[in-house]
């Protein structure tokens, strides 16, 4: 039994008295050695990091919210005149967003002039017990007027931000605001002959529905008409606006380790007076699971940009910034994962055993090739 394992060696065993060391073979050998050397250590670097896999699946969720952060400067529209508002599919609207959301004044040069809170005036005065035209009796509030769009004849307007809604809900634009006592008193007019020329920073975040939908940056309030088109919901005004801006940031959700989203830095200069600047992105969810099993549940999107300019449009909206939003049916993974450690000696060893019988090649030929010269050398064949 033991003579046939014998005869079973692929490895049979050469008497060193038959070894023939050369100058080359040691050369060769050296060489091997450090080229095996760095392929090894370069092979357990790659193991040491981790490898991220993709997988595309359809994605069956349903619901939910989206949460859309932003970080937006616009140079030539004050803060005063900016407003957001969100709209989708599903009929929800959100108008004159101010929740979550952070102004800076900013002069012509770009400096911070001042930080706030979105939404200006004094406290608003408590609802009224008296009517119009009545005079102010013991134990009695004010009621004040809401020039001409009154719903009712109990309908007051106490506050500069009430008197615009109130034309807003009439479909009706404000041209003049020192006109509007309640604006006077609490300082709108003053506010935004104060803003004349500057610019404004609005960073913050707001939650939509995971549908299909709309954000944008007016200049101007929102008025709402079930008759009215989506892209038609802003007052008329007759005012000239630049909407030059820059996204300083936008995402849908938590960042993604690697990935930049494409409208981050994007700045977009305006030619003409007025228009309205298009955004049409696609949103593809995006689920992230680190090497550690953390899942970061976020998104992913594409973007397409156009613009219209206001002269030519028969609605004449009034200038803005529009960003169109729709969700991706196909859901993207990715995983961290680390390359398998069977893998990793499967390359070693690939590595060790290739060099190794290419340097045997490579030395066999020098090793026979020098042999060769010598012997034509002494026979004097070579001249």
């Amino acid at each position: 039994m033991f003579n046939k394992l014998r005869k079973l060696d692929a490895y049979p065993k050469v008497n060193e008295d038959f070894y023939s060391r050369s100058l080359s073979g040691g050369v060769i050998t050296i060489a091997s050695s450090l080229f095996i050397s760095l392929l090894v250590i370069s092979e357990f670097k790659l193991y040491l990091h981790t490898v991220t896999h993709t997988q595309l699946v359809v994605d069956t969720s349903r619901g939910g919210k989206l949460r859309i952060n932003f970080d937006v400067t616009f140079p030539s529209v004050p803060c005063t005149m900016l407003s957001l508002d969100a709209v989708d599919i599903s009929g929800e609207q959100h108008l004159d967003i101010k929740h979550d959301i952070i102004k800076k004044r900013i002069d012509s040069y770009g400096n911070v002039i001042q930080v706030r809170q979105d939404g200006i005036g004094a406290p608003k005065i408590e609802k009224p017990l008296q009517k119009h035209g009545g005079r102010l009796e013991h134990n009695e509030q004010y009621c004040g007027s809401c020039f001409g769009a009154e719903t009712a004849d109990d309908h007051c307007c106490n506050s500069c931000e009430e008197v615009l809604e109130a034309y807003r809900k009439r479909g009706w634009g404000i041209t003049d605001h020192e006109s509007i006592d309640q604006c006077l008193r609490e300082g709108f007019v003053k506010q935004v002959n104060e803003e004349e020329g500057e610019g404004c920073n609005i960073h913050g975040s707001l939650v939509v529905n995971k549908v299909a939908g709309n954000f944008h940056f007016a200049t101007g309030k929102t008025i709402h008409h079930s008759t009215i088109n989506l892209l038609d919901l802003l007052t008329v005004q007759t005012e000239s606006y630049n909407i030059s801006h820059k996204i300083n940031k936008l995402a849908f959700g938590d960042a993604i380790p690697g990935v930049v989203n494409p409208l981050d830095g994007v700045h977009w200069e305006q030619a003409s007076p007025n228009g309205v600047y298009q955004y049409f992105i696609k949103v593809v969810p995006t689920i992230y699971t680190d090497i550690r099993g953390h899942k970061i549940q976020s998104n992913q999107f594409s973007v397409t940009e156009h613009f219209k300019n206001t002269d030519m449009d028969h609605y004449k909206s009034p200038p803005g910034v529009f960003f169109f939003y729709d969700l991706s049916p196909i859901k993207v993974t990715h995983t961290e994962e680390h390359t398998s450690f069977l893998h990793f000696l499967t390359h070693i060893c690939a590595i060790i055993g290739g060099v190794i019988t290419v340097a045997g090649i490579v030395d066999s030929f020098v090793y026979h090739g020098k042999k060769a010269l010598t012997k034509k050398v002494e026979l004097g064949k070579l001249r």
